[in-house]
Parts: C-alpha cells; sequence; structure tokens
C-alpha cells in the first residue's frame, strides 16, 4: 500500500477547511461506504475540534465522544454537526428498477 505523504495530509486538510470542499468530501465519503461518523471526524479535526465546538455550541469534550467511533451520537447530535456544511440527515426512497418480463 501506497504511504501518504504529510504534503498530502496537509493538502487535505487545507483543503477541508473550506466549508464547500468539507461539504462535498462529506457526501462522497458517505457514498463511498465511509461512515458519517468516521467522515465527520476527518473534517472536524482537519477545522479544529475547540473551533468547531465553539461554532456548534457544544463542548469540546462532547464533540469529541459523538465522533468516537465507540460512541453512537444522537440524531440531533448529528444535525448539530452537519448544519455548518449546509447538510441534514433525511430519509430518500429508494427507486425499484422495473422488472423484466420473460418470454412465453
Amino acid at each position: 500500500m501506497a504511504r501518504r505523504s504529510r504534503d498530502w495530509n496537509v493538502g487535505l486538510r487545507q483543503d477541508l477547511e473550506d466549508p464547500v470542499f468539507a461539504r462535498e468530501f462529506l457526501i462522497a465519503a458517505f457514498e463511498e461506504g465511509l461512515t458519517l461518523q468516521d467522515a465527520l471526524a476527518t473534517v472536524i479535526r482537519a477545522i479544529g475540534v475547540t473551533e468547531f465546538a465553539a461554532r456548534i455550541g457544544m463542548a469540546s469534550p462532547n464533540l469529541l465522544r459523538a465522533i468516537h467511533p465507540r460512541h453512537n451520537p444522537t440524531q440531533e447530535t448529528l444535525s448539530r454537526m452537519l448544519a455548518p456544511f449546509g447538510l441534514r440527515l433525511g430519509l430518500t426512497p429508494i427507486r425499484k428498477k422495473p422488472r423484466k418480463r420473460r418470454a412465453a
């Protein structure tokens, strides 16, 4: 496996400070199968836990607990963490593929 250079990580961190890029990163990471909690943890750590906690009005230890994989944040907490990126949780119906008919 290729090792990531320090410059690559620094570049990603700088990119994630842009709210538009961070939003697209969260959407893409979730669509690729990363858990929402892991994707949020990456972005929040890039921005800075203390700064992000102040932005959403949450204590830093509580924010760290919410993004830790062993904890299960509430829907309200996830909504608070997604709001600065212009995102919210929701449900979308699955589109059914039309069934192919067999030849008789």
